[in-house]
């Protein structure tokens, strides 16, 4: 009996047998951060948003070994000196601080992102730079709220009496909507406040990493198209970073951030990012009731003046990008108490308060620090975190502990370190000129910083230079002594 063994049959051309072209794999993107998780999820493992994982409609690059044929540009390459730079010259908005940080005024086809906390003061500013143009630039501006309604905007212009003919309202949400107003209205300068309230169809929420995406990469390429200077405002986060994708940065031409304390009526807005001029530099603003001002001349908001000298004060030269401020530190040492001491700071790094105080304690013989609570300040509102204020600090809180004054005509300048030692800052003729300038007469800066040792310091200023903490005290002494 013969067992015949059946033998699998093959499959058919075109069945299991031959490998089918696989369809590609959905992609999944968080709409609030921008993570690509594997796959669909209810909520986002990195920022625990729910209901934010969304599908993308481009599944990402693939590759299919397409040769890519060349074909005739637009416009052809030519020498570069044969192009001529008048349409990206800046012109000048009218408010000077601001044209500071932009490096002359604002460029046509530019996009600029003006990022700070709510309640800071970005939408008076731009009503004001708006207005400046319209008034000025001899083109229409048009300025765009998403959050405020037209009425609104209206009687802020009417307090800080920036009406005018050429000057725009409109009060819109959608990207279609926006870029119908600039083509009736034409206008040489877009200000949207702000860029999350904007959307653009497609997928994703109001103000989530796509939309805001979408909206700003189509608004530089109108911006580019059509000559026109965009202001874009951001949203920041709690940490005071720009809300959204990084990529948003790198979009745009200039990033600016708005800071200032809601309690001080001092503004500041510094340059991040700029293509066209210096992106250090910083323009000081004033809050007040009938709007916002440029400051000049902000170094005497940090100042006190006083009758009679007072122990605990020192003066200090900080530089905010490439200006130089002329900033009074001031120190109150309490009582001793048991325990842990309070170090309170205010506009001041605690950081670096703890380790003045710790070289204080071990190189001077007269100060006792480690069980009295120890205070110190900033005037004006300003912040100062650079370690060219070490030096200062330093001298306030030794002329609180022993409660000796410092002569008030007196600044220091110098980083210190943890061996009691004053180290070379940058910037020192720079905070020379500007203290000098404001009546100063007596510098303590550290060695061979320029100045001091070349003899080229200015005019009826004494520089005196000083090795370590303990020479700096001596020398402060000597100088209220006189």
């Amino acid at each position: 009996m013969s067992i015949s063994r059946s033998t699998p049959s093959r499959a058919p051309a075109g069945g299991r047998g031959r490998a089918a072209a696989r369809e590609p794999r959905p992609a999944y993107e968080c709409d609030a951060c921008g993570h690509q998780p594997p796959k669909w999820v209810g909520r986002c493992p990195e920022c625990g948003e729910w209901g934010s994982v969304i599908e993308c409609t481009n599944s990402g690059p693939t590759v299919s070994g397409r040769v890519v044929s060349s074909r005739v540009p637009a416009e052809p390459a030519r020498p570069i000196a044969t192009i001529s730079a008048a349409p990206a010259r800046a012109r000048p908005t009218g408010v000077s601080e601001l044209d500071r940080v932009l490096g002359g005024g604002l460029v046509p086809g530019a996009v600029v992102l003006l990022a700070g906390e709510p309640g800071v003061g970005k939408s008076t500013l731009l009503l004001d730079v708006a207005q400046q143009w319209a008034a000025g630039a001899g083109s229409p501006s048009l300025v765009v709220s998403g959050e405020e309604s037209v009425s609104q905007v209206r009687l802020r212009a009417e307090r800080m009496g920036t009406l005018h003919d050429q000057l725009f309202l409109a009060a819109e949400s959608d990207l279609a909507a926006v870029l119908g107003h600039l083509d009736v209205v034409k206008p040489g300068l877009l200000v949207l406040d702000s860029v999350q309230t904007i959307s653009a169809t497609g997928e994703g929420v109001q103000g989530g990493v796509t939309q805001v995406r979408a909206v700003t990469a189509a608004l530089v390429a109108v911006a580019k198209e059509r000559g026109i200077a965009i202001v874009l405002v951001g949203h920041v986060t709690k940490d005071g970073q720009v809300a959204g994708p990084r990529v948003l940065e790198h979009l745009v031409d200039v990033v600016l951030h708005f800071e200032g304390d809601k309690h001080s009526s001092l503004r500041m807005v510094r340059g991040v990012k700029n293509r066209f001029g210096a992106a250090d530099e910083v323009g000081c603003f004033e809050m007040h009731e009938g709007g916002i001002s440029s400051l000049a001349d902000p170094s005497g908001l940090f100042l006190t003046r006083y009758a009679e000298p007072v122990p605990g004060t020192c003066v200090t030269v900080a530089m905010e990008g490439r200006r130089a401020l002329v900033t009074e530190v001031q120190a109150l040492i309490g009582a001793t108490v048991a325990g842990s001491p309070r170090r309170t700071v205010s506009g001041l790094d605690s950081a670096r308060l703890a380790m003045v105080l710790a070289v204080l304690q071990r190189r001077t013989e007269r100060l006792t620090l480690h069980d009295r609570e120890v205070f110190a300040a900033t005037v004006g509102g300003i912040r100062v975190v650079e370690p060219a204020a070490d030096l200062a600090v330093a001298l306030a809180v030794a002329s609180g502990g022993l409660n000796l004054a410092i002569v008030p005509h007196l600044v220091a300048i110098g980083e210190v370190g943890l061996t009691g030692e004053v180290r070379r800052v940058g910037a020192v003729p720079r905070r020379l000129a500007e203290a000098a300038r404001l009546g100063f007469r007596l510098a303590l800066v550290p060695p061979d910083c320029g100045p001091a040792s070349t003899g080229a310091g200015p005019e009826q200023m004494r520089v005196i230079e000083v090795g370590d903490v303990r020479s700096a005290l001596q020398a402060a002494a000597r100088a209220s002594a006189e």
